[in-house]
């Protein structure tokens, strides 16, 4: 009886961590490409919130975002949640931290899936955020110039390919903000610098040695699911998130934010 009480705390406690306790990943990105009087700039993502809440009117993940201190915030889609809808729960976290930084929206699936998608992006829009909805915003600093873009979940009806053809080369440095990572040969053949992505949940479930085991859009075992991936000069960014939808739960796989600095080499 007493081994028995003792596995079913260590299962209670091993998914409280991997569904509450949010974990701050920092990743340094270095470039050749990038103009100098961005090193140092630290991006703050966020992803797949699904309506999930974190404290009292989003209190616990409100401090975690303000300790890290950005210079530029990135929500990469699925901030809200189909299945459970509630968009000013999930405004409880953008309206602390409107003032922290400049920040960029993309949508996901889950927000075109409301059919409530407009009164997204107005909303966030009228709270000051830049949503890019298959767009692009240049930023300057000190003289200098970099790109960001952001490219509309493709459930849309527009394929990430497609959107991401509308956009010229440009010798710029480029960000992009795209739900999708199962898209990662379309963001290397178009040459952009940085990617964030989200949308895999980190596989979900993820086994030691062996990573996630499934995610939309990739399956089981999926390629990309957490962490940075390169290829020829393409870095891809994929948060595991923050919250869940079909699946109610994670295990080994907390929610995250994720700080990536910039570094000009």
């Amino acid at each position: 009886m007493k081994k028995l009480l003792m596995f079913v705390i260590i299962v209670s406690v091993l998914l409280y961590i991997s569904n509450s306790w949010i974990q701050t990943t920092e990743i340094t990105v270095e470039s050749d490409r990038l103009p100098a009087s961005f090193d140092g700039v630290k991006i703050l993502q966020i992803s797949d919130l699904h309506d999930g809440t974190f404290g009292d009117n989003q209190e616990k993940l409100v401090k975690k975002v303000k300790k890290t201190e950005p210079d530029l915030i990135f929500i990469t889609g699925d901030l809200v949640d189909s299945n459970r809808y509630n968009l000013d729960q999930s405004l409880e976290l953008v309206k602390p931290i409107i003032d922290l930084a400049p920040i960029y929206y993309v949508t996901g699936n889950h927000e075109i899936a409301t059919n409530d998608t407009e009164n997204i992006k107005s909303t966030l829009t009228e709270l000051g955020v830049n949503v890019l909805s298959n767009e692009e915003q240049v930023i300057e600093h000190n003289g200098e110039n970099i790109r960001i873009i952001g490219i509309e979940d493709p459930i849309n009806g527009v394929l990430v390919k497609e959107a991401l053809s509308q956009f010229e080369k440009t010798d710029l440095f480029t960000l992009v903000l795209s739900h999708r990572p199962e898209a990662f040969q379309d963001y290397v053949d178009s040459e952009l610098d940085i990617v964030f992505s989200g949308h895999a949940h980190g596989g979900q479930f993820r086994l030691p040695g062996l990573g996630g085991l499934f995610a939309p859009g990739q399956g089981l075992f999926p390629s990309y699911t957490a962490g940075m991936y390169t290829k020829n000069t393409t870095h891809m960014i994929v948060s595991r998130g923050l919250g869940n939808s079909v699946i109610p739960i994670r295990v080994f796989n907390s929610p995250e934010i994720v700080l990536v600095t910039l570094k000009s080499i």
